[in-house]
This record gives C-alpha cells, structure tokens and sequence, in this order.
C-alpha cells in the first residue's frame, strides 16, 4: 500500500497555551506597521555559518527583516490577549490566542496595521509510520539506481559529497536517527549541529515520528555495505521537528516560518521541506506562491541566500486537487516531482503544476520510490516527500562545487542540468538533474538533430533520424496529460491519465545498477502563442514516424514542442 503524505502537511507549531486561554479563544495573525527604533548587530546575531554564506552571496550583512519587532508593541499584544505563540522577525508580526473581544481591541492599538483571523481544526493524521523489512536485491539494486540515476559516480569522481553544506530539514520527527547504525558516521564527526522540537521546545527531536529519519537517509543514509542512499553524506544538518500527527490548520505555516527563521540563524545553505499544505484550507488557484504564510517564508529565505528545496505532492492521482501544494508553488522554491524508477515517467501520484497563472511547477524530478532508513533497518517506501531529499543532496554537491553561486544562480543551473532542458512540461519539469551539468570543462555545443519535422498536406509529422532510431528491448508504459481537452483521434497510442499501462516490477540488469540509461522516449507538447503547454505526452519509439499533428492544431500561434535522446526542437506553422 502506497505510503502518502498528501496531507503531508508536515508542519506546525503547537506552541504551549497558557492556562488563562479560554475555549473562546482563537488564532490571530497580527501584523505591526514599522520596525522604528530597533537594530542588529549580525556578528552577534548570526552565527559565523550564517554571516559566511551572506558574504559569498554579496548579500547585505542585515536588512530590516532580520531586526527585532518593536518590543513595545509586543508587549502590548501580550497585554491584550492570551497568549503569543510565535514572534516573527521577518513578516513583522506575531501569532496569538485572542477571544473576539481582544481581537478588536488589538486593532485599535497604536502600531498594529492588522489583525487576521486563523481558523483551525484537528487535522487527520500524516500517515502510517514506516516498518523495517529485509531489503531484496531489488531494494538493493534500486538504492544504488536513486543516486545513480543523478550522477552518483561522476559527483564522486570529482569528490563531491555535500562537504561544508549546511542543510536544514523540517519534519515530523527524527525517531531513532540518534541511534540508526545509517547515521553513525554523521554522529562520529558530530555532523548534526543543530536540533529543534518547535512542538515541545526543546532541543530534543528524536521522537515524534521517523519520517524525517527516512528524508534525511535520503540525503546522507549509509547501508550496511557502506553505500549510501543519499548524494551529501559529508554536508552538515540542521534538524527541526515542525509538525505532529494531529494538527491544528494554519499552526504548522508558524512552525515552518519559525524554522525558517532560526535555520537562517544558524547558517542553513540548504532547506529541504517534504511536507505541503493543499486542500484543507486552500482553494487551487491560491497557489500562487503569495497567499500562504509558507509560501512568503520561503521567498524570504530565498531572498537571504537559501535554496528551498520542497517536495511537489503526492495528490497526482485525487481529482480534487492533483496540483502543487504550498510552499512548492513559490516562485523562488524549487519543487521537485515524482518519477518511476522502472520507467524515468511521472508516477502516478506525483502532483502536477502548472502554478496558478501556468507557471513551471515541478521544476525538476527524482525517484518518488526510494530506499530509506527507518528504526530498526531499512525498507522501499513511496512519496515525493523522497524525491525532494534526493535533490536536497545533489544541490548539495552542485554548489559545493561552485560555491560562489547565489542561491537563486543554483536554481537555475539545476533546473539547466535536467535530463530534458530546455524541455519542461507540468508532470516532469525539466527531468531529472545530471552531476556532469556542473562538472563539465567548457561550454558544450548544441546537441546533434535527432529527428525532422516534415510537413505535408494538412499535418507536420516527427520522423525519427535513422543514425537516431532506438529500439526498446521491451514494451514500456506511455504518459500524457492534456491542460485542456483534446479529441482522442489526434492522440496517438497513449494511455488516459491516471491510467498508464500496468506492469510488473522488472529487476534491473547488472549494468543499469552501475550506469543507469533511462529509456529513449519522444517528449512533445502544444505550447499556446505565450509558450505555456496545453498538452504534452511521451511516446514510446517504435517507428521512425513517430508523430503526426493536424495542422488546424496550429491555430492562434500554437507551436508544437519536441524532445528526444538531448535534443529539442520547437516547430511554428507560420
């Protein structure tokens, strides 16, 4: 049975409630209108780590959002209501219990520019807790293939592993990470240098949960053969436990920011969020990286020189939602997707985009299958929750390798190094991320032509080059996807979403394990007059003649896409 997090709204902040609150008493955001008077000495502030990585980035030692809120409106707020559960420095403002009497009263204070009701309700749990089992030489074979598949070898060849890379995770808890025989070396070289329970408040956050035992083997989990399950093994981590089984709506977005706030603090290169907020208390069209309180965390984080990395979701398949959560909306966050590690295709849980106003949502792609560490061993389990780690761990040893990038330079370049780029479409965003992008010597030519269009009386057909014909050595599933309908006859040999071809698990062969080579299919979309897909597919070769689109499809400045085997190629009936 899949293992979802599709509430894998893993965040939040139940911070203790005084014993004054009442049962009348509600969630308030309150906002103040300046920051007048306050200051920061960032040498105190901030820890070395943290100053360091604001210097390579040519970023300001401080600006306002990093000072203090005035502490005399925060005293009156705390006059005013029950209780203040978590001060913000960089959205100004903070979180508080208030019956709807001290509600008003705060919004006639001196300073407060507004006061928002957060409603809330006890939330499902985040999902089962992961057993231990006997790895098969299958679950073997696909723990190697998860980090070759992004240029394990080639990233070791170079000597890359996450060295001096800070990389702050938030989850649910960190169950037997303390203990795991997967982490020993982390403890020997007391690799884990920061910790924080934003539930209890405590440093301690070995409890809770193991799902952020499992993100984080994703990262730098080591097997018993000494193999690891992770590209950064070497990095150092921050570890914040942000989220519990039963939640509170709008809590976990304070615990998010909290952390975001204090792994700032504590010289976080690197964020990696498996978690993500959807329909219990969003409508789709507010993804739009502006509306939520996460979503603002993250861009700011961005903005002081942190790569966001955040799992797309796993509501693929629930035609209620199917799109990105939050923060993975953000402009300025990179969302990473589902794919099978059988096929290289989106799998079928994996969300989709595009973000409202057709923005590229997934930005990349990794296995939404992995191999993890959980208390007591190791076990196969499923989500993007896992993905996004895996992507964590080769940003790691990306800008290791080039540390003077800005966090956003980064984003880019990773989003550079799919497999498919400068292909994208809204299930696989541009593929996944290859390790030879960052280590090659010079600048590489265009890819050689691997197919023509031709055009003829009322199509353009793709014809397969014969120096690039490829013949599959077994039947493989198709993908499509269509933004807006399309009719079924100009959609050829390709399964209805949701349905891709069933097959078995095939076990790998020897040499896929050492090198994997993903399966040669044809990627094509209809691109709209401003370049935004209204329908993409990918096709298994059989034939030279591989696709034929109607010309009427060309209407209103459509242009069809095409990507096969590193090339691609944009086709204009005009």
């Amino acid at each position: 049975m899949r293992f979802r997090l599709t509430l894998w709204v893993l965040l939040l902040l139940p911070w203790s409630v005084s014993a004054q609150s009442t049962p009348s008493a509600s969630r308030f955001w309150v906002t103040f209108c300046n920051k007048a008077g306050q200051s920061l000495r960032p040498e105190v502030y901030f820890s070395p780590a943290a100053q360091a990585r604001r210097q390579r980035q040519h970023l300001p030692a401080a600006d306002s959002t990093d000072f203090p809120v005035r502490p005399d409106l925060l005293t009156l707020v705390e006059r005013t209501t029950d209780t203040v559960t978590l001060v913000s420095r960089w959205l100004n403002g903070v979180a508080c219990r208030a019956t709807a009497a001290q509600a008003a009263r705060l919004r006639q204070l001196p300073g407060v520019q507004s006061v928002r009701e957060w409603p809330e309700a006890a939330a499902v749990p985040a999902g089962r807790a992961m057993a231990a089992r006997p790895l098969t030489a299958a679950d073997r074979s696909l723990a190697r293939r998860q980090t070759a598949a992004l240029g394990a070898a080639d990233f070791r060849r170079a000597n890359l592993s996450g060295k001096g890379m800070r990389i702050a995770i938030f989850d649910v808890g960190f169950t037997g990470t303390d203990q795991h025989p997967a982490f020993a070396h982390l403890r020997r070289r007391q690799a884990i240098v920061a910790t924080y329970d934003f539930l209890r408040r405590t440093p301690y956050v070995y409890q809770g949960g193991n799902h952020g035992t499992e993100v984080l083997s994703c990262i730098a989990g080591q097997l018993p053969d000494s193999s690891y399950l992770g590209l950064a093994p070497n990095a150092e981590f921050l570890l914040a436990r942000t989220e519990q089984m039963y939640r509170e709506r709008y809590r976990e977005e304070e615990a998010w920011l909290a952390a975001a706030e204090w792994a700032d603090r504590n010289g976080a290169d690197i964020i990696n969020s498996s978690l993500g907020y959807t329909d219990r208390r969003y409508f789709p069209e507010q993804m739009n990286g502006r509306t939520s309180l996460v979503a603002r965390a993250a861009e700011l984080a961005a903005r002081k020189g942190i790569l966001v990395v955040n799992a797309a979701g796993n509501d693929g398949d629930d035609p209620r939602w199917r799109t990105v959560g939050t923060p993975a909306d953000g402009d300025s966050v990179l969302a990473v997707g589902g794919l099978d590690p059988d096929t290289y295709l989106h799998v079928e849980f994996s969300s989709y985009g595009p973000a409202p106003g057709k923005r590229l949502k997934p930005n990349v792609a990794a296995f939404g299958i992995a191999i993890v560490a959980v208390p007591g061993g190791y076990t196969r389990t499923e989500g993007t929750s896992f993905a996004s780690p895996l992507v964590a761990g080769f940003a790691a040893c990306a800008w290791q390798q080039q540390r003077n990038l800005s966090a956003m330079e980064l984003f880019r370049q990773i989003q550079a190094s799919g497999r498919l780029y400068p292909y994208f479409d809204y299930a696989h965003g541009y593929g996944l991320p290859q390790a030879r992008h960052f280590l090659h010597a010079g600048p590489s030519g265009p890819a050689a032509p691997t197919f023509d269009f031709v055009r003829q009386d009322s199509t353009v057909q793709v014809i397969i080059r014969a120096e690039a014909a490829y013949t599959p050595a077994r039947t493989l599933p198709l993908f499509a996807d269509s933004v807006q309908a399309t009719t079924p006859a100009e959609a050829p040999r390709v399964a209805p979403v949701g349905q891709e071809q069933a097959r078995a698990p095939q076990p790998p062969q020897a040499d896929e394990v050492a090198a994997p080579v993903p399966p040669n299919y044809v990627y094509w979309q209809l691109l709209d007059a401003a370049g935004h897909p209204l329908r993409y597919e990918v096709l298994e070769v059989t034939q030279r003649a591989i696709l034929r689109v109607p010309l009427y499809r060309f209407k209103s400045g459509n242009t069809v896409r095409v990507h096969y085997r590193g090339y691609t190629e944009t086709y204009s009936a005009r």
